[in-house]
């Protein structure tokens, strides 16, 4: 029965295969990416409850979104690639408002989200190497990322006044489902567990990248748990508003922040890994209108250098930031990697150890050592529950 359910999947991936070439030959007179049997390429919009099976390997040709009133579903297991493209064709995964994705992922048989470039295939997966065999952990930018939007009050505004929605960062404002916010924080866009999003970050304009995972107006119906970034050229996970939680996360050698929050997001983020950012390690922002809202970051355990990677600073926050940080761990800091800004009076700051000599707290301290700050050695974050990861089977969590 295995082998005929091989054969089968080999003719469909085929059929699809070549129409898709076509169409690609009708756009421009570039070569379309090859594209091996079993794999389906997903050239429109998910307008309709969709199921994406393991066994079969989805190649993402454009920006796909899963429309207002779609459920997409992801079996454990399965294997997305992205083409390549930039600016506005750049290639990624969009839920739009009142869309969802269900993509339930399992320690032992995770969703994979990552290039046309990485040869990872099944026979990998069942014998348990999730790491790509072809591309280091370090390259990125070959595709865009997943981006999740919502119905959840966030805090932004323009040249009027306070608004309830923005367009996201990425997506073209003639797509308007790329329209996020609103006053729902009960908004659910789904379940996503067990899920490793790798070497994504496109361009999409002049200093401007597309994120591994983009948060924005999510609300807290939303379930996301274990979840990996690796090698994306923007930040790892960021934030704009919203009300969802997350747990167990990971990033791991992106190319600018590891954490990012936007716009008076109010969940909370528990259990976190970061390795390798180059930006800041944590990048958290306050409101941009008049409404605010905190959030809470706790049980992390942070490399603030790695591989010859060094972030730019340990912890940056605005004037105005509300964010209460408690139970983390930075080890191998580096020269002036600090915490800036220590005197926002929305930010507290409970159990933040810095793996250095106790006469040299103060050097990475920009300002008076706020209470909760002190020198440690004691890793926070729980790195049994994160074995599944690539960065946990790099090696590159040794330490902790």
């Amino acid at each position: 029965m295995k082998h005929i359910k091989f054969l089968a999947m080999w003719f469909f991936g085929a059929t699809v295969i070549l129409s898709s070439c076509k169409k690609d030959e009708d756009v421009d007179d570039t070569t379309p990416p090859v594209t091996p049997p079993g794999t389906v390429v997903v050239s429109s919009n998910i307008t309709s409850n969709t199921t994406w099976t393991a066994g079969t390997i989805y190649q993402l040709a454009g920006r796909i979104t899963v429309a207002a009133g779609a459920t997409l579903t992801i079996e454990p297991g399965t294997i997305i690639k992205g083409e390549a493209g930039t600016g506005a064709n750049a290639t990624a995964l969009l839920v739009a408002r009142g869309g969802k994705l269900n993509a339930n992922g399992t320690a032992t048989a995770p969703i994979i989200f990552t290039s046309v470039a990485d040869e990872l295939d099944y026979a990998d997966m069942a014998a348990g190497n999730f790491a790509s065999p072809n591309l280091e952990s370090t390259v990125n930018g070959l595709w865009g990322g997943v981006i999740i939007l919502g119905k959840a009050p966030i805090s932004a505004s323009n040249d009027v006044g306070d608004v309830s929605e923005v367009q996201i960062e990425g997506i073209p404002t003639s797509d308007s489902n790329g329209l996020y916010g609103g006053n729902d924080a009960a908004d659910n866009s789904g379940t996503i567990r067990y899920i490793s999003i790798r070497h994504g970050g496109t361009n999409i304009g002049s200093g401007n990248e597309i994120n591994g995972l983009t948060l924005g107006g999510v609300g807290n119906g939303t379930i996301i748990e274990n979840v990996e970034v690796v090698g994306n050229q923007d930040d790892g996970i960021e934030w704009f508003g919203g009300s969802v939680n997350v747990s167990n996360a990971v990033v791991f050698n992106c190319g600018d922040d590891g954490i990012d929050t936007d716009q008076a997001w109010s969940g909370s983020l528990s259990n976190v890994v970061v390795i390798g950012a180059i930006g800041h390690s944590f990048e958290l922002d306050g409101p941009e209108g008049t409404a605010s809202a905190g959030h809470t970051i706790s049980n992390g355990s942070i490399k603030a250098s790695y591989d010859g990677r060094v972030c730019v600073d340990l912890i940056n926050v605005d004037n105005n930031s509300i964010v209460a940080l408690s139970n983390l761990f930075f080890t191998d800091i580096e020269g002036t990697q600090d915490i800036n800004n220590v005197t926002a009076a929305g930010v507290t700051f409970d159990n933040i150890q810095f793996n250095v000599p106790a006469d040299s707290l103060q050097n990475h301290v920009n300002g008076a050592i706020p209470t909760g700050v002190s020198a440690g050695t004691t890793p926070q974050a729980t790195i049994s529950s994160l074995g599944w990861t690539w960065t946990a089977q790099s090696g590159a969590m040794s330490g902790f």
